[in-house]
This record gives C-alpha cells, sequence and structure tokens, in this order.
C-alpha cells in the first residue's frame, strides 16, 4: 500500500454539529460563576465527582457500567476495529521517522519507516543564503548537474512538505536562545501559568509579541489547537451563530463544537455569500450572539481572503472577528506581522510559534478586555502546563530575527511567484494564492498518492493530502517553499512532475 506520509491536519465535516440529544449543554447562563468555570469548554470538558460524564458516558456501578450492561453491550473494540478495516486503503495515514540533514534536507529513518513507504532519491545542490537577501532568481534558474545516484537508502529527502518558512528552527541565534533558557529554566515549566509555571520569558514574548502586532495583550498556549479552542470559547456559547469559512482549520471546529454554538459555514473566502448570512442571521436574531471565524493563509489551498471586506461586514453586523493567522505570521502583511494587522476591528488574532518561528506553542493577541477575560476564564489556558521555555526562548529569539531581516520574508514570497508561473509554464494549473504553500490539484486519492511517491523516487518530499482534511475528489499535492531550498530545485520539481494536464504557458 502507497504510503501516507506525515498526518494531515485537517477536517471537513458538515455544516451543523451532531445533534445535542445526550449532550450537556454549555452552562454559560444556566449555572453561576462560582459553580462552574466560566469558559464552556472548560466546564463542558470536566468529569463530575460520582463518575458522570457529559457526553453519554458511564458511572461507576450504575446501569451504564459492563456489569449491567449484559451479554448485548456492544463491543467498543470491535466497533474500532470495524471503523479502521472500513477505512479505504487510500485514506489510511501512517507515520515516518525523517532525520533532519543538511538545511531543507531529511534522511528517512529505516528503523521508523512505514512499511511501503517510499525511499529517498538523489539531493542536490547547495543551500541558498535566504535569510541573508541571497539573489534567489539566480537559484531558481539554475540548473544542478546530474550525478551518480547512490542506494536509494542512504539519500535525503528534498524538504518540500514542512512549515518552517524561514528556516528558523536552525538559525544559530534560536538554538543558542533556547539552549541558553534550557540550562536556566530546564526542559519543562512544570505546572500552569496560573501556579508556578510562569517565566521571565513568557512575559517578555509575550509584551514583545503585543507591540509587534499593535494589540494590548497576548497570551501563550502549548499549541495553537489549544489556543483556538480557547479563543472560539471566549467568544461564544450555546446561544451564538458562528459563521465559519468552509475550508477552516479542523481546530476552530472542534472550538465550536465545544463552545455548544450553532454552526454555518460561508463559501471560501466569499464575502457576499457571508454578507447574505450575517443579513438572515440579524433578521432572525437582532440581538443573537454572532462570531465570525477566517484564516489569513489557509494551509492546504495557499489563498488569502479579503479580509478588510470581512472587517466591514463584521463590524456593520457586531460580529467579532477571529482571525487564524498561523501560516501568514512571518511572512505576509506589513513586516510579516500577518493580514489583520491594522484592522483594530479584529477581536483576536491566533498564531502559531510552529511554522515560520521555527520553535513551537502559540498564542492569542487582543485588546485588554479579550486578553483578561482569556486569563480569568480560559480552561485551555489555565488548566494546561505552561509553553516549554526553550520553545518560548526560542519564539522570542526568532521574533527579533524576522524583525531585524525582512528581506527574508520577501525573498521567499517572489520566489514563490516565479514557482507558480513555472509550474504554470509546464501544463499545470497555477496554484492560487501569493504565499509559500502551493496547492496542486490532483482530484483523487490515488493519483494523489501515485504523484507522491513519483517525487519521492526523485528526491523529493512532497505531501498527498485528501479527504477528510480536504473535501471530497480535492485531493492535491501540497508544495511547500522554505529558506534553504537548493540551486535547481524548481526544475527537479518540474521534471518530476512531469508534463502538466494544461497547455503550457510562456512565462
Amino acid at each position: 500500500m502507497a504510503s501516507a506520509g506525515l498526518a494531515d491536519m485537517r477536517l471537513h465535516p458538515p455544516d451543523q454539529p451532531p445533534a445535542q440529544t445526550g449532550r450537556r449543554s454549555c452552562p454559560w447562563d444556566a449555572l453561576s460563576s462560582s459553580a462552574l468555570p466560566a469558559d464552556p469548554c472548560a466546564a463542558a470538558a470536566r468529569a463530575t465527582t460520582d463518575g458522570v460524564t457529559t457526553a453519554g458516558g458511564i458511572r461507576p456501578g450504575g446501569a451504564g457500567s459492563p456489569s449491567a450492561a449484559g451479554p448485548s453491550a456492544p463491543d467498543w473494540r470491535q466497533q474500532l476495529r470495524e471503523g479502521l478495516e472500513a477505512l479505504p486503503a487510500a485514506r489510511r495515514r501512517q507515520l515516518r521517522s525523517l532525520e533532519p540533514r543538511a538545511a531543507a534536507q531529511f534522511q528517512p529513518s529505516p528503523a521508523g519507516s512505514a512499511a511501503g513507504a517510499p525511499t529517498a532519491a538523489a539531493s542536490a545542490g547547495s543551500t541558498g543564503d535566504l535569510m541573508a537577501g541571497s539573489n534567489t532568481a539566480a537559484v531558481d534558474n539554475a540548473r544542478s548537474a546530474p550525478a551518480a545516484t547512490p542506494p536509494a537508502a542512504a539519500l535525503p529527502l528534498l524538504d518540500l512538505a514542512s512549515n518552517d518558512y524561514l528556516g528558523l528552527s536552525r538559525h544559530p541565534a534560536v538554538l543558542a536562545a533556547a539552549a541558553s533558557e534550557l540550562a536556566a529554566s530546564g526542559l519543562g515549566a512544570g505546572s500552569s501559568r496560573l501556579v508556578s509555571g510562569t517565566r521571565p520569558v513568557h512575559l517578555q514574548l509575550e509584551e514583545s509579541l503585543a507591540a509587534w502586532l499593535g494589540r494590548e495583550r497576548a497570551l501563550l498556549f502549548p499549541s495553537g489547537f489549544q489556543a483556538n479552542l480557547a479563543a472560539v470559547c471566549a467568544l461564544a456559547d450555546r446561544h451564538s451563530l458562528v459563521l465559519a469559512d468552509r475550508l477552516i482549520h479542523h481546530s476552530l471546529l472542534v472550538g465550536v463544537r465545544a463552545s455548544g454554538a450553532r454552526l454555518q459555514r460561508f463559501a471560501h473566502n466569499d464575502p457576499a455569500d457571508l454578507e447574505r448570512r450575517l443579513l438572515t442571521a440579524r433578521r432572525q436574531r437582532p440581538s443573537g450572539r454572532l462570531l465570525v471565524l477566517c484564516e489569513s493563509l489557509y494551509s492546504m489551498e495557499g489563498t488569502s481572503p479579503p479580509l478588510a471586506a470581512l472587517v466591514a461586514l463584521c463590524a456593520r453586523h457586531q460580529a467579532p472577528l477571529l482571525v487564524d493567522e498561523a501560516h501568514a505570521l512571518g511572512l505576509l502583511g506589513p513586516g510579516g506581522r500577518g493580514l489583520a494587522h491594522g484592522f483594530a476591528e479584529v477581536a483576536i488574532v491566533s498564531g502559531t510559534f510552529g511554522k515560520a518561528f521555527g520553535s513551537g506553542g502559540a498564542f492569542l493577541a487582543g485588546d485588554a478586555l479579550v486578553g483578561d477575560w482569556l486569563l480569568q476564564h480560559s480552561g485551555a489556558f489555565r488548566y494546561t502546563t505552561a509553553l516549554a521555555p526553550p520553545l518560548a526562548a526560542g519564539a522570542l529569539a526568532a521574533l527579533d530575527r524576522i524583525q531585524a531581516e525582512p528581506r527574508a520574508a520577501a525573498a521567499l514570497l517572489a520566489r514563490a511567484e516565479r514557482w507558480r508561473d513555472g509550474l504554470a509554464a509546464a501544463g499545470w494549473p497555477r496554484p492560487p494564492g501569493r504565499g509559500p504553500i502551493l496547492s496542486l490539484l490532483l482530484g483523487d486519492d490515488v493519483s494523489a498518492l501515485a504523484m507522491q511517491e513519483r517525487l519521492a523516487a526523485a528526491g523529493l518530499l512532497a505531501l498527498a493530502i485528501r479527504p477528510p482534511t480536504v473535501p471530497e475528489g480535492t485531493a492535491r499535492l501540497r508544495l511547500v517553499l522554505r529558506h534553504g531550498l537548493p540551486s535547481g530545485s524548481l526544475e527537479r520539481l518540474l521534471m518530476a512532475l512531469g508534463p502538466g494536464p494544461l497547455p503550457p504557458k510562456p512565462r
């Protein structure tokens, strides 16, 4: 069976959450703040003292326990087994171990490779110095000389898959900052931020982020998924209607479900469809709570919304707007500050350190009111161990590099445009957007997996993205540009892809 490579990142469930029968509603209004945490996500997830869960679970020794269920109770293991057996082969995911080698290269680990996983092929060329503002046009136009091919298992894969856009995960200043904090504070924080887990580096990073983004407050989270969960639960409850872009990240959808809010999806990057839904919502419930969700750079499409139009619509209809800037920060907007920079009307900006920052963890940024609400009421913030101090120190150093070297992002974006032109010239549909994510639509799962294998045989690591991460019939190859790609990378890609299905377009 073809290898699925790395795990995909997003799910596409239907527009509305499943029926709420048998599921406890989030107690935003039903109980006082002294009875339960004000954050509905924390309240809904909390187990009660007598063992009764909030989602049709089991009370020990009660009617739902195995001892009282009788012989006709379903075997939960068999249910899982049947679900796995029903999964088509082309939808199964596998993990594969990849060891970093030179910049922008991975060495597949034989011990960790999944059975049937594609092996590496040849690497080529030396890395360009994008962070120093090198002439990447010359890099792209250069062709690597053919070389003898060693045994496949010994060869690295050129990284066209990871989100380390600026190569900062291996930048000497970032590594040095993380190592210094590791020696000073240890590996982990050892507690939540509200107990004993707050370190000076956490406060320094939060203050620097808020100043950089032009926001009054920023709060750190251990992951982007967790930050998005907290953001939605802060702005929505069971009385709310959430309007989300149809291709929004799965973490935001989980946040909607946890908040108990109703969900509607508007057409991707379509302000007209959003406006129709806002008008309908205000006509049906003039004082109803609304929330709008979008991303500034969609991770599987490479597209960006007309954010100014969305901001204006939300302001007109008094609906807070949450913008997930995970893939845009460090690259898009003024100085890499994201597309939401300068829009004070945006209620919360969500960002991560695992992409352009080359570290790990995430943050939410907003005004002082939103920041204090999150601090006082967010279960996703208070009931988790603080972000590891070395990761915070690395992210702070990465922020310094992003501000000190703005040419790096500009060079990467310019290179991405040349790659789009090159793909179109070779007969492939021009990938939409203007960032470093290039989505090559192939249609069915088998074709996408076959192309992934074909590129791997040529020494290129690019992932087939399939449903449910993307909608049915839109399986694709996700190509990612990053700092450090060697000379001739575009030519190697075009040679491995072969001629596209469209007539070639002149550059």
